[in-house]
């Protein structure tokens, strides 16, 4: 996982599987390296096979974080493959985060 603070927008990427085995250390990560001021936080999902419901706690952690810290903060899920893009379809999630396409 790399994760990047770029001006104002924290990027995590580099994301095999967001799954019970990695979702503590993910989430813990994210946190240590979220910046007092940020305007945005963009988790690529371009290389990410495989989520499980450990894995959206976690995502859903990262997210009410950053809002609870700093206000009214997109998080973005960037370029997930179809398969996962279902999975916050079919949980709603996609309601929450903002899902980007830019491939």
């Amino acid at each position: 996982m790399k994760i990047q603070d770029i001006g104002d927008v924290l990027t995590v990427s580099n994301i095999k599987e967001l799954a019970a085995g990695n979702s503590d250390s993910f989430r813990e990560e994210v946190r240590a390296a979220m910046p007092s001021r940020v305007k945005a936080v963009e988790i690529d999902l371009s290389d990410t096979d495989f989520v499980d419901s450990c894995g959206l706690g976690a995502l859903i952690s990262v997210y009410k974080f950053v809002n609870n810290r700093s206000g009214s903060v997109p998080v973005r899920l960037v370029n997930p493959a179809p398969s996962i893009q279902q999975i916050f379809e079919l949980t709603r999630l996609h309601k929450i985060f903002e899902i980007v396409k830019t491939e």
